[in-house]
């Protein structure tokens, strides 16, 4: 993955993101296991921008995303609301998903994300990550998971990282015919690439450099 250009934040602004880990991964989980998952879920979780590398590299954009803890009373796994818009169109998001993290079903020691697609008019929703009550009355039934989307993550010492499997996530997105994403999640930021391809390995869309860097934005409690 791409060296890091963040400077290394505290873990104190992270502490207590996630709430009763072990509950969420079952009885018959170790303790490491259960922290390691908070630690990954505290990281992921929060407001992000790839300023600094839109405004040193040509051909990326400034974006925003915003992860936050939804439905935090459910004990099958971590769920997250993401959303991504462009720094000049934050009311518009271009990408809005659930995302729920939990103990990778190999029973491996690795963790998977899984990808969900919001019902109707996903905008209605826009701007969730600061107000809530924009969910109320959503559930998990009614969303709609984008299956071989799931990105797979394992700890690789201060950081985790993790991708996609192979070619299973399916894309019509400007021809495509699969998508891949590749994810490096750490304390100070992490980066995404995503990348569509056509049925003949040629890619579509997406950046061709490398990943876009997402520097942790402080919040206000900081």
């Amino acid at each position: 993955m791409i060296a890091r250009h963040f400077a290394v934040i505290s873990l104190v602004c992270l502490v207590g993101l996630v709430s009763s880990p072990m509950s969420i991964l079952g009885d018959e989980v170790t303790r490491p296991a259960a922290e390691e998952l908070e630690l990954l879920v505290a990281w992921m979780q929060g407001s992000f921008s790839s300023a600094a590398q839109a405004e040193s590299t040509e051909g990326y954009f400034d974006i925003r995303l915003e992860m936050r803890r939804i439905w935090p009373q459910r004990d099958d796994g971590v769920w997250l609301y993401v959303e991504q818009a462009t720094a000049s169109r934050l009311e518009a998001p271009y990408r809005q998903r659930v995302y729920r993290v939990a103990a990778h079903p190999a029973g491996d020691g690795r963790w998977i994300s899984e990808v969900y697609s919001l019902p109707g008019d996903a905008l209605r929703f826009a701007g969730a990550h600061d107000r809530p009550e924009l969910l109320d009355g959503l559930e998990p039934g009614q969303l709609a998971e984008r299956t071989g989307c799931a990105v797979v993550l394992r700890r690789d010492g201060e950081r985790f990282v993790g991708s996609t499997v192979e070619a299973e996530c399916e894309s019509s997105l400007r021809g495509a015919a699969y998508a891949t994403s590749e994810v490096d999640v750490a304390a100070d930021g992490l980066t995404t690439w995503d990348r569509g391809y056509d049925a003949d390995g040629a890619q579509v869309w997406g950046a061709e450099a490398g990943p876009y860097l997402f520097a942790r934005v402080p919040s206000a409690d900081d």
